[in-house]
């Protein structure tokens, strides 16, 4: 099998089942694998064992592999996160580890148990129109379960990105995304000291979170599975059933997470968004669409496009062959910027005081 990005191994059934050898025993078989589609990352395929069991096989990019900075060492990340969530929050629907391992010559590579459902992705690509609001109600709730887990510092670990305090983090994984962009000769669409700036610019609402919650940050539609509850529910309607791909989660500030599964919109223009309104009712603070919040929103929203914006050339993805996706990342990295630029009475106040 062709890989679908430059991150991205080839695997076969022979190599599939080296995995599972030093996984689980040489006497463990496979009966059958597959890819399964959908990410840009790692590879990941589904696969039956002979024992009955069906086990997911998430593969990273190979050791020396050219990353962005935040994405090394990810399989090891996201085996620590179903660890920890597995500990703390055992509410929230992520895949049981079932062993992750590292060694030079495969590299890191780890299994988990298969949860049920499809993605929403996958349901709204369908020709069934369910109804999706209670999924994304459930999705929120979830969200807000997880917040409730507090780390011991802000940003990522493993050596990556991280600070004392969340405006040091979040300074310190803009800086990388503006040295990716160096790295890979991503022409940004606006000048890297503008959004570096931002940091101290809006330091007084950055330092308004003190409390390091875990995030999952990659909330989109790709990674939350769901399927029709079962009768006496309403007919057609999704139920969430799954949470995944938490590599990429670190600790900070809890609006981050109202971002990704609203992408290339604005939670605060969408009230009653389902997502919203599961997040609402579960969560242990109330979400208060105030001067800071929205200043706080804005940022992350810039800090989600600048990444999609510079992850484009590992992904093997071009201007010239995806231009509709650099204009719109171009805009919307614009419209932040020019909001963030107009700062109201109430910021000022803010930022003086």
């Amino acid at each position: 099998m062709e890989a679908l990005s430059r991150t991205q191994r080839s695997l076969d059934h022979d190599q599939v089942q080296g995995f599972v050898d030093a996984s689980f025993g040489a006497d463990r078989r496979v009966v059958d694998c597959g890819p399964i589609p959908g990410g840009g990352f790692a590879t990941v395929w589904r696969v039956t064992l002979d024992d009955g069991r069906e086990v997911v096989l998430k593969v990273p990019p190979p050791p020396d592999a050219p990353l962005l900075r935040y994405e090394r060492g990810l399989g090891g990340a996201e085996a620590r996160y179903f660890r920890l969530v597995a500990a703390r929050a055992p509410q929230v629907p992520v895949p049981p580890l079932l062993h992750y391992g590292n060694d030079q010559q495969q590299g890191e590579w780890l299994f988990s148990g298969l949860l049920p459902g499809r993605s929403l992705t996958e349901w709204s690509d369908s020709e069934q129109h369910l109804d999706d609001s209670p999924a994304r109600r459930d999705f929120g709730a979830a969200i807000a379960a997880l917040h409730t887990v507090t780390g011991d510092h802000y940003g990522y670990d493993g050596g990556r990105a991280s600070g004392v305090t969340w405006r040091e983090a979040f300074a310190a994984m803009l800086g990388d995304l503006l040295a990716d962009a160096v790295d890979w000769e991503v022409r940004l669409p606006v000048p890297a000291a503008r959004i570096r700036e931002l940091t101290e610019r809006y330091a007084w609402v950055l330092d308004q979170v003190r409390r390091p919650a875990l995030l999952h940050f990659d909330g989109w539609d790709g990674n939350v599975l769901a399927e029709p509850e079962p009768e006496p529910e309403p007919a057609g309607a999704l139920r969430l059933r799954g949470i995944v791909d938490g590599e990429r989660y670190l600790f900070g500030d809890p609006l981050m997470d109202l971002v990704s599964p609203l992408i290339y919109r604005r939670v605060e223009d969408d009230a009653d968004h389902p997502f919203l309104r599961g997040y609402r009712s579960a969560a242990a603070e109330p979400v208060v669409f105030d001067e800071a919040t929205l200043r706080r929103l804005s940022l992350y929203r810039l800090h989600l496009y600048l990444l999609m914006t510079v992850e484009m050339p590992s992904r093997g993805i071009t201007r010239e062959t995806r231009p509709d996706r650099f204009e719109r990342l171009a805009d919307l990295l614009d419209h932040e910027l020019t909001e963030l630029r107009r700062a109201s009475p109430s910021a000022i106040a803010g930022g003086t005081g």
